[in-house]
């Protein structure tokens, strides 16, 4: 039997018979088969024959003049009416099949792509195959760090920046030993570091050289709620985000939490507008009575509001051991569902208590006391109580920040 080999476009042979026979049986070796074929689909067997190739000539044989055999290859292929044909030249499908097929190969393709960028960066800059960065130079790497890089900060700083802890309690780590810089310990809090290059350590764990971005909020305080984190018993402000803190990996992967604290203080009783954020900067320049940043009140009063009495607010009072003078008193009109009287006062001291001091010094009870305003920037009357909204750029520079 002889073996009949198949392309891509030849038929299944499972659906094929072919039987084989020699030409010329007493000639050995065989080199011409007579073959029939026969199909399932077609009735009549096809026939034809198969010429093997010769075997080398030899010197000899060339000397003498005898010419060598044309190589017989026969194409079995199925034409259009259906039927199995014998063809001495490969289908036309085939041809075109492979003059578009590609030769490379495509796993070497990638490995030469990923050994680009170690040949370039191994090449000189002279080389037209080279396509690193250029390098800059020194005069531009300075204009660089001077203009644009943050410059090396205070430790402390940093840490509060990191969301280790406050600044002065950052400071009490510092000297407790428990900070190091780049493997050293360091005990000076005013040691200027940059978190981007010093590898700092507190207790034991590294702090991330990607510090938080700095964040802003606006929070409509309500009553019961104290400023500070000391006291346990007591709800503090910063609760108030914990939705926001426990849902910031989803919204910000692979960034540090930030940690936030309020710009001042509001008393448990006092409600309205107090500004929280991570940026300690931008909490002393607003905190600070130097800053001289109005704040407005509404303050509620028990009993009636006399003259006298805003005679006595207008000329202010002893508060930590400072004269404080408000800027403007109004005694604000009497609304239906309020029946107390309500004054709006404006101060800018900042002082601890400062309303209620001046207010208690006239010789009035204070019976709620709520902010309304911090600079240009007045609490939106559609936020809720609890409820905290971020500051725009706007509304920052309306506080009097510039970042």
């Amino acid at each position: 039997m002889a073996s009949v080999a198949t392309s891509p476009i030849s038929f299944a042979a499972s659906f094929l018979r072919i039987k084989a026979f020699p030409l010329s049986p007493r000639f050995f070796p065989i080199r011409t088969l007579r073959c029939s074929l026969s199909s399932s689909s077609s009735s009549e067997p096809l026939e034809f024959d198969i010429t093997f190739a010769p075997p080398k000539p030899t010197p000899s044989s060339t000397r003498g003049g005898a010419g060598v055999q044309q190589l017989f290859i026969p194409w079995i292929v199925r034409g259009e009416d259906g039927k199995l044909k014998v063809q001495s030249q490969p289908p036309a499908r085939l041809i075109h099949a492979l003059a578009d097929a590609t030769t490379q190969n495509p796993k070497k393709k990638d490995k030469s792509k990923k050994k680009k960028p170690q040949s370039t960066s191994a090449s000189t800059p002279s080389s037209p195959a080279s396509h690193s960065k250029p390098k800059l130079s020194k005069a531009a790497r300075r204009f660089y760090n001077e203009n644009f890089k943050d410059p090396p900060q205070r430790l402390s700083k940093v840490l509060a920046a990191a969301g280790v802890a406050s600044r002065r309690t950052s400071e009490e780590l510092i000297f407790d030993g428990k900070v190091t810089v780049n493997g050293s310990l360091c005990t000076a809090p005013q040691i200027r570091v940059d978190p981007t290059r010093d590898i700092i350590y507190v207790n034991g764990n590294r702090i991330p050289k990607k510090l938080p971005p700095k964040v802003y909020f606006a929070l409509n305080k309500p009553k019961g709620y104290i400023c500070s984190s000391g006291e346990k018993e007591v709800k503090s402000v910063i609760s108030l985000f914990d939705d926001f803190l426990a849902s910031w990996d989803k919204r910000n992967p692979g960034t540090p939490k930030p940690r936030l604290f309020t710009v001042g203080r509001l008393d448990v009783a006092t409600t309205g507008l107090i500004v929280v954020t991570n940026d300690g900067d931008f909490a002393q320049k607003l905190s600070h009575p130097s800053s001289s940043l109005p704040k407005e009140y509404i303050t509620t009063v028990v009993g009636d509001v006399h003259k006298r009495h805003l005679m006595t607010i207008s000329e202010g009072t002893i508060v930590e051991g400072v004269h404080c003078v408000p800027d403007s008193v109004e005694l604000m009109p009497k609304q239906h569902d309020i029946p107390r009287a309500r004054l709006r006062i404006v101060v800018h001291e900042g002082r601890n208590h400062e309303v209620r001091e001046i207010v208690k010094n006239a010789g009035l009870e204070v019976h709620s006391l709520k902010r309304v305003r911090i600079g240009g920037f007045r609490l939106p009357s559609d936020l809720g109580l609890g409820k905290h909204v971020e500051l725009k750029q706007s509304e920052l520079k309306a506080m009097g920040w510039k970042s």
